[in-house]
């Protein structure tokens, strides 16, 4: 009788733990590697299908790195593969036809959890508020930027890199923390697509902001302190975030 009304119960239950472990050995198998989270993002985000060659590019790593990575994600139905031909000298439709890769739409979420981590990170973000409010957004970026630091030498980001370089070893490495940035080299900036902290960036911009600012320009330290990264907040969770980072 214990038995089956402890089964009923559990049947009856709104969090699934079957349901929460197989999601989370996808998410750990398909998205646990850092580079290949932010390959996700970067097709997910772009507006044409990317080819394994822009994406080396955009990461800096070898062709067949790319591929691994793409193909990996296209085995776990992250994305799908299509062709497209390539423009060039011979017009349009000539060539043999790139494969290509476009994001599936297949949803990344563990719901019972993740409502958890918000309400306890709402709770956190006013308690440091009601501490401190003169003071919390200067706070929150000295935190930022000591934790940037630590994960600068961490992962080893180079300290002899150029601009263009370090700007996209900081998007990768933020993405690896769980933002979805891009790093936009030719307008100096990089794009929050996705931020870690939800709804609380547009209800506390000011303190959620300078964290993210602080663990830009603390990454960015460790190349060169001269350049100052400032946040841009969005207004809603739906709009990107923008960071200018000037040299100088």
């Amino acid at each position: 009788m214990a038995t089956k009304q402890s089964k009923a119960q559990s049947g009856s239950s709104e969090f699934d733990t079957t349901l929460f472990d197989r999601t989370m050995n996808d998410l750990t198998s398909s998205l646990g590697d850092a580079t290949r989270r932010g390959i996700y993002i970067a097709v997910r985000e772009s507006a044409d299908p990317l080819a394994a060659s822009q994406i080396a590019e955009m990461f800096e790593i070898h062709p067949n790195v790319a591929r691994h990575h793409l193909d990996r994600l296209a085995n776990d139905g992250y994305l799908e593969i299509s062709r497209r031909r390539p423009s060039g000298r011979g017009g349009p439709g000539a060539g043999r036809p790139a494969k290509c890769y476009t994001a599936t739409g297949k949803e990344i979420d563990v719901h019972y959890p993740a409502r958890r981590l918000d309400l306890l990170t709402g709770l956190l973000m006013e308690v440091v508020v009601r501490l401190d409010p003169d003071n919390a957004a200067a706070v929150a970026r000295e935190v930022g930027y000591e934790h940037g630091t630590t994960i600068a030498e961490e992962i080893g980001l180079p300290t002899d890199a150029d601009f263009p370089r370090t700007v996209r070893a900081v998007a990768k490495a933020m993405t690896g923390v769980g933002f979805g940035m891009i790093a936009d080299i030719d307008a100096s900036q990089l794009i929050t697509a996705h931020c870690p902290f939800g709804d609380l960036a547009t209800s506390h911009p000011d303190v959620i902001c300078s964290l993210d600012q602080g663990l830009i320009a603390g990454l960015m330290s460790s190349v060169d302190t001269a350049w100052e990264p400032v946040v841009i907040p969005h207004h809603s969770p739906d709009e990107a975030c923008v960071t200018k980072v000037s040299i100088g």
